[in-house]
């Protein structure tokens, strides 16, 4: 996309206007709030949100980031160039933790995947830390049981979800008033879709971990999807490696995360390639497909 089409089809200031109204209620209307950073580009875009939204002044909560211990490099050494660079406060709690207490079980077969185990670590660090809400980078567009989520998303005392308990929003009046031990998971971009995503990364200049642009690699194929080699996915013997150009349409836990062939190695090559995608980013997450009702399940067990 040329930059006088990006002009004709920008980013809409509204949307910016909104999320950073959503941050400013949260600080004020909460005692402990926390950003969930997981380094893939709406928790980024979250992240400078709320730094803009309470310039000059320091960001005046800390980012949590629930660590699978099978993340992305290119991820981890983003997140600590950002928060190094931005001055943030960084918080990082591990699921290998919850392993070796024995808070979770680590899966085994072809599609083990610690994606699942990071409810136990998040909503234990919740309970340490004593958050009331966390802020974090989901969207409508996304996926069907997203799309039900408020923009204050109340959780019971056990951090679980029930789409029949949430609150009207109207007028963009946000409640955020909780009883004891309740906790709220705020979504200041929810109404974006992700193309809006990439128009503001590029409009705000924001630096992106390299995995997000095209780049060689060894993969291997897997149902249908093109995965990057890595010894903490279990492959069968004919699941042999390759090496390809491919890129990364959004960033989890590397066993249930998918890579897309690509050469789209520029924002504006970035974005004429989702426009002209047929399939949502979530196709490229293992994790969606376990069952058609997957994500619903996850949420209500507390899962972000």
């Amino acid at each position: 996309m040329s930059q006088s089409a990006f002009a004709q089809f920008g980013f809409p200031s509204e949307l910016e206007d909104e999320a950073i109204y959503i941050l400013r209620e949260t600080a004020a209307q909460f005692e402990r709030p926390a950003i969930l950073f997981s380094g893939g580009k709406d928790s980024i875009v979250v992240t400078h949100l709320a730094v803009k939204a309470f310039a000059p002044s320091k960001l005046p909560f800390p980012l949590l980031h629930i660590d699978t211990g099978h993340n992305f490099p290119e991820t981890l050494h983003y997140r600590d160039e950002l928060v190094k660079r931005l001055g943030l406060d960084l918080i990082v709690r591990y699921v290998q933790d919850s392993i070796d207490q024995g808070r979770a079980r680590e899966e085994s077969g072809k599609y083990a995947s610690r994606n699942v185990l990071q409810t136990t670590t998040l909503l234990d660090a919740i309970e340490e830390l004593k958050f009331d809400a966390c802020i974090g980078g989901a969207r409508r567009d996304e996926e069907k049981a997203r799309a039900k989520e408020r923009l204050f998303s109340v959780r019971n005392e056990f951090g679980q979800w029930n789409a029949q308990r949430q609150r009207p929003e109207l007028f963009h009046m946000l409640n955020g008033r909780i009883a004891t031990g309740e906790n709220v998971r705020v979504f200041p971009i929810s109404n974006w879709t992700e193309l809006d995503v990439w128009r503001y990364i590029q409009q705000e200049n924001l630096p992106l971990p390299s995995i997000y642009f095209s780049h060689q690699r060894h993969v291997f194929n897997r149902d249908g999807l093109v995965w990057a080699d890595s010894p903490y996915i279990n492959k069968s013997p004919d699941e042999q490696p390759y090496a390809a150009t491919i890129r990364f349409r959004t960033v989890g836990d590397m066993t249930c995360t998918a890579a897309v062939n690509s050469t789209a190695s520029t924002l504006d090559h970035i974005i004429a390639e989702i426009s002209a995608a047929e399939v949502s980013e979530r196709g490229a997450r293992i994790d969606d497909k376990r069952s058609e009702a997957a994500m619903e399940k996850r949420k209500k067990d507390g899962y972000f």
